[in-house]
């Protein structure tokens, strides 16, 4: 008989998962629903969005029981995006007052 390597997990995690992305994506259409608007609308829109990727990536990928270094190499650059486009649009602010007050905006 030929062992089969590997890691098996049980299909009540798969199931309660796939659960909890409905209730997820229930709530993002419930804002849409209530009619919630501005930053409420968008924040709460954007957090349901986060946590079903990032349960997708961490169960249906199996990024939950890779080795560390594995999960630093997927986790690490966008989040290192992340950051540098923020100083990046802090700099823009910057540039963009700078150039009303030389080039005389009116």
């Amino acid at each position: 008989m030929a062992h089969v390597e590997g890691q098996q997990h049980p299909i009540g995690i798969y199931l309660k998962i796939w659960g909890l992305l409905f209730v997820l994506s229930t709530a993002s259409y419930l804002v849409d629903y209530f009619n919630f608007e501005g930053y409420l609308r968008w924040s709460l829109i954007l957090i349901f969005m986060l946590l079903k990727a990032g349960l997708i990536v961490s169960v249906f990928m199996h990024m939950l029981w890779e080795r560390l270094a594995l999960v630093y190499v997927v986790v690490v650059p966008p989040l290192l995006l992340m950051v540098l486009l923020g100083i990046g649009a802090l700099e823009a602010d910057y540039t963009f007052f700078t150039r009303g007050i030389f080039f005389g905006a009116e």
